[in-house]
């Protein structure tokens, strides 16, 4: 890796967590992102107050738990979450089926707070607990010729209603190319403030990539493939004319039902006005990995 993502946060930006899971206020802190080979540092993000840990764990879109956005808090109870284990294979050195504290052990977890931007147009901000997914890949050995990482989503029919009544194709499956996967912002959360991964939100373990819309961002992880080929993804098997592979957050390519150029924060009130939607959804420092290419048609 170029290098490593570094947070400026410290203990006192933090409110009390007894005052948090009430109804928290954390105070605007910076997280400083260190040089990256492009000109200069990137931005401080000092304008992220993270949503309420409730607003963060009963606004979710988990289809294998239901299609509204409280089913999931309803619902995800019912994921077994332990043991828990991730095959890894394809073009990596050591494949193999982890277990996850397997998988885990040595990497440094780490705070990061991020924008959230769902392809529906709403967005809000979540303290993530996680690992840097290049460590983790690393670890495993990625094979020269791998171009793309794949992910899939665990399936237990018994326990999920959505795969019960087949709202999407099972398991769901995501990609990102390898640079994307290894970019320092790419991480593999593991909890939200400090908590463990709550199951509506894709425990124990789901990728978080935060300059693209949210369903690239799998939720319980239980396949990690390396590969010379573009992977299949689930929206874009569904409709691939609203949903492309890379799905970067870009204002200035609407959904063809709806424009994506301002979105709603959730939490913001039902008289708060819509914001606008920043290009990489405030992460200009990736824009490295997409030059020369006409986002409007790899969208």
């Amino acid at each position: 890796m170029a290098y490593r993502w570094t947070n400026d946060l410290t203990k006192d930006d933090i409110t009390p967590k007894a005052t948090y899971l009430n109804r928290r206020q954390i105070l605007a802190g910076t997280l400083g992102l260190g040089a990256i080979g492009l000109a200069g540092r990137a931005s401080a993000q000092s304008d992220l107050e993270p949503n309420t840990l409730e607003e963060i764990s009963s606004y979710n879109n988990y289809y294998e738990f239901g299609t509204g956005k409280g089913d999931p808090a309803a619902n995800a109870h019912k994921l077994v979450t332990s043991p828990w284990s991730i095959k890894v294979d394809g073009m990596v050195d050591n494949p193999g089926d982890y277990a996850l504290d397997d998988l885990l052990a040595g990497l440094s977890v780490e705070d990061r707070v991020y924008r959230l931007r769902c392809v529906e147009a709403w967005s809000m901000v979540v303290p993530w607990n996680g690992i840097e997914l290049a460590d983790i890949l690393n670890k495993v050995g990625v094979q020269s010729g791998a171009k793309y990482v794949a992910f899939e989503t665990v399936v237990q029919p018994d326990n999920m209603i959505g795969v019960q009544r087949r709202v999407l194709e099972f398991p769901y499956v995501e990609g990102l190319r390898l640079d994307e996967a290894m970019h320092p912002l790419t991480i593999m959360a593991t909890g939200i403030y400090d908590e463990p991964m709550y199951n509506q939100n894709g425990a124990p373990i789901r990728l978080v990539v935060p300059w693209k819309y949210g369903f690239k961002s799998i939720k319980s992880i239980s396949r990690i493939t390396l590969t010379d080929r573009e992977p299949p993804t689930s929206w874009n098997k569904l409709q691939p004319r609203e949903y492309g592979f890379y799905s970067n957050v870009n204002p200035t390519v609407d959904h063809p039902r709806w424009s994506q150029a301002t979105e709603r924060r959730i939490g913001g009130g039902l008289f708060a006005s819509r914001q606008d939607t920043l290009m990489f959804n405030g992460y200009p420092e990736v824009a490295g990995l997409y030059e020369g290419m006409d986002l409007g048609k790899f969208f």
